[in-house]
């Protein structure tokens, strides 16, 4: 199951692996949910420690808004189980062992923390990638998902530093007269510097 050389719009394999869940295919496992992969240096590393709980703190938030979360990394079912026990991170995470032949320390991915997020149609939506020495921004990773749903049903997009409940983007193809009856709220534009009246805005549909 190596994702690193995955690209934004690529359909994920649908790999097949044991789990602390048991045997899962990707795809299957996914279903129609939106998924999240993320992969870990190692096991009982403290940055993946601190991850992890937190991780399993925010599972409502996730599971709020469809999204089921993986986490891969190089140690055994076995190493997954005790740990996850240790960190009481239960059914919210399904953690999902690298495979044997993936195990050379020289490869690139294990140096990494890498975040996927697919959508309900297995297509990679979102791509981030972290050294091992840098904990993920949970809820940078809230807002993203948050930005992925909405701008995937809504002709939008989220501005610099949007988060939930700010005005959004209306997106540049559609005309005025469509954005009106698209957003009841009404549409309101910026005007740029150089005068031209281009950025639309609609408050959160």
């Amino acid at each position: 199951a190596a994702m690193p050389g995955l690209l934004l719009g690529d359909e994920a394999p649908n790999f097949e692996a044991e789990t602390t869940q048991g045997r899962i295919r990707f795809h299957d496992f996914l279903g129609d949910s939106w998924g999240i992969l993320f992969s870990h240096p190692r096991d009982f590393t403290p940055v993946c420690t601190t991850e992890l709980g937190r991780a399993a703190k925010l599972a409502p938030e996730f599971h709020k808004r469809n999204v089921k979360m993986i986490a891969l990394s190089i140690d055994s079912v076995q190493d997954h189980l005790s740990w996850s026990k240790v960190w009481g991170v239960g059914g919210e995470l399904t953690l999902l062992p690298r495979s044997e032949g993936q195990r050379s320390p020289h490869r690139t991915e294990h140096r990494l923390r890498t975040v996927f997020i697919f959508g309900p149609d297995k297509k990679l939506k979102l791509s981030i990638l972290y050294p091992a020495t840098t904990g993920r921004n949970f809820d940078e990773i809230l807002r993203v998902v948050d930005s992925l749903q909405l701008t995937a049903y809504k002709k939008v997009a989220t501005p610099v530093d949007w988060k939930p409940g700010d005005s959004v983007m209306v997106v540049p193809t559609l005309p005025d007269e469509e954005a009106k009856k698209l957003f009841p709220k009404g549409v309101f534009t910026k005007d740029l510097p150089s005068g031209k009246k281009y950025l639309r805005y609609t408050p959160h549909p």
